[in-house]
């Protein structure tokens, strides 16, 4: 199987892998660019295009296609942030994001939808973004798609989505096709691995390879600490180089100055470069109104084999549950269905001992749903905000209250009626009070008194959004609708950060297309001509 991006490097793409510096060292561009994923990468993309010189700054490695071999034990410490144990600060909530080059777009399931009409239309009335309308938004996500090859998956659902399908069509549930952002794909099933086939149209495979191309230049293992300011300006992004491990920094700083700073992270990584910066926030917005789309687990054990490991992880969804509730009121939620691997699996349910044993013994018999919910729009549904260990790192702190949990009970009893109509001989909650139900009253029954509480009931999350919100003035968030600070005028935010609220569906493509969008802007203004825009 080529490897592009090995073959790139060969002739001679410009790459820097800071663990190997060994003494201190100074970088300039027009452009510099922290972050790698799906922000990061259309920035760099479309900015050299324009004819900028850019560097992409990115804290995790370069792992290519060849060093993809589908293996948890290899793929979550070198991928992920925290080995793909990252957690809020009551550990209630696991979060899954990527650490390396293309961020979670090499790592993600592949799940393409654009920004839900309901989510531009609101952030339209209640957040002042009037430029941000369903109509202005439409080219560049069409952009986007024919960039990025994104189409609804034509190949039938594995046994894992066609479950979840089954199940809901008996009860009268609408379900529809997932769009994917792959080429060519082999089906295997391993996406949350980095794809080894190259089908994937992730970042690493497109538009950083396009930028390095073009002229740009890659760091990686490089953690930004902070910027500096002179004025109202950043003058010095200053940086440390991780050892060869990836993880731990070496003695080596890493200076670079720029005409332009753009910060693309991912909704943690960065509020939490500001605050280390010490940015001015005059309004006290920075690293709040955080949001996850916590998502509840429901787990069905069925007569047949589902091998919920093979097959394209998401193909099938719902959105019955969000469209039966007003935006602003009870929190609705997105039904889809996870990939199912051995650590994955093991470490997401509850139980221990013999009763875990149990669970695992029936793996290759198991189908899961997940019920994303959308927070964010409801009055009492205010997210968690961003903070700084004593070391600098990023914690995000962010609670559980009433709403949410109200909405969860209704999330695992749809889930659970769905997996019974499927032909379920057994559902449980990933709850570690419920040993699970073996009829539909029975989990009726249970689900109605199950208590919710964290710790007590899994709640997971792969999406991260906000801390740096866009709004129409200074008073109201941290950035314009253009990405561009309010009060730091060269610098940009490129990222998930600057939704105002959640997405509510998979937020990949409304970074691609906002950020798309926002790219074009920044890159006019930076060189004083025109860009093009998707027509």
């Amino acid at each position: 199987m080529r490897d592009p991006f090995r073959e790139g490097l060969a002739r001679g793409w410009q790459h820097v892998d800071a663990s190997t510096l060994t003494a201190d060292t100074h970088f300039e561009a027009d452009v510099a660019i922290v972050g790698s994923g799906a922000g990061g990468g259309v920035t760099a993309e479309l900015l050299t295009r324009a004819g900028l010189k850019v560097l992409i700054i990115e804290e995790g490695p370069l792992r290519t296609s060849s060093d993809f071999h589908m293996q948890e034990a290899e793929a979550y410490p070198q991928l992920y942030q925290e080995s793909a144990a990252r957690k809020t600060a009551d550990k209630a909530i696991n979060i899954l994001q990527g650490r390396c080059v293309g961020g979670s777009t090499t790592v993600n399931w592949t799940s393409s939808f654009r920004t839900p009409s309901a989510t531009l239309n609101w952030w339209q009335s209640a957040h002042g973004l009037k430029a941000l309308s369903v109509e202005a938004m439409a080219p560049w996500f069409e952009m986007m798609e024919r960039r990025l090859n994104v189409s609804y998956w034509d190949r039938p659902p594995n046994e894992n989505n066609a479950i979840m399908a089954r199940g809901a069509n008996k009860l009268g549930i609408p379900v529809a096709v997932i769009p994917r952002n792959v080429k060519k794909c082999w089906n295997l099933g391993y996406c949350g691995m980095g794809c080894p086939t190259n089908a994937k149209q992730s970042m690493l495979l497109t538009t950083i390879p396009n930028a390095l191309y073009l002229g740009a230049k890659l760091l990686s293992r490089l953690r930004v600490e902070r910027l500096e300011f002179s004025g109202k300006q950043v003058s010095t992004l200053v940086a440390r180089a991780l050892q060869d491990d990836g993880l731990n920094p070496s003695s080596v700083l890493v200076t670079v100055k720029a005409s332009h700073y753009v910060l693309a992270g991912g909704a943690i990584n960065s509020p939490a470069i500001l605050l280390r910066s010490q940015a001015t926030d005059p309004h006290e917005h920075l690293g709040r109104r955080t949001f996850l789309h916590p998502t509840l687990v429901s787990s069905g054990l069925f007569e047949q084999a589902v091998n919920a490991y093979a097959g394209a992880p998401q193909s099938i969804y719902s959105d019955h549950f969000l469209e039966n509730v007003a935006v602003d009121g009870p929190l609705g939620f997105k039904l889809e269905v996870p990939p199912l691997h051995p650590v994955l699996f093991s470490t997401t349910l509850h139980g221990y001992g013999e009763a875990h044993a149990r669970l695992m013994k029936d793996f290759a018999h198991s189908q899961t749903i997940l019920a994303l919910l959308r927070d964010g729009f409801h009055p009492q549904s205010n997210g968690g905000q961003v903070k700084l260990r004593g070391d600098g790192s990023p914690l995000l702190d962010y609670k559980l209250n009433d709403t949410f949990w109200e909405a969860a009970r209704r999330a695992l009893l749809a889930m659970a009626e769905i997996q019974f109509a499927a032909g379920a001989l057994w559902v449980t909650p990933v709850h570690e009070a419920s040993s699970g139900y073996t009829s539909w009253a029975a989990a009726k029954k249970g689900l109605a008194e199950l208590p919710l509480a964290p710790l007590l009931c899994r709640v997971v999350s792969a999406h991260v959004m906000g801390g740096c919100a866009m709004a129409d003035a200074p008073e109201h968030g941290v950035v314009d609708d253009s990405g561009r600070h309010f009060q730091i005028s060269n610098l940009s935010i490129h990222d998930g950060s600057v939704f105002p609220t959640s997405i509510g569906a998979n937020p990949q493509l409304s970074i691609y297309g906002l950020i798309a969008r926002n790219a074009t802007m920044l890159a006019s203004a930076l060189t004083g001509q025109a860009q093009a825009a998707p027509r």
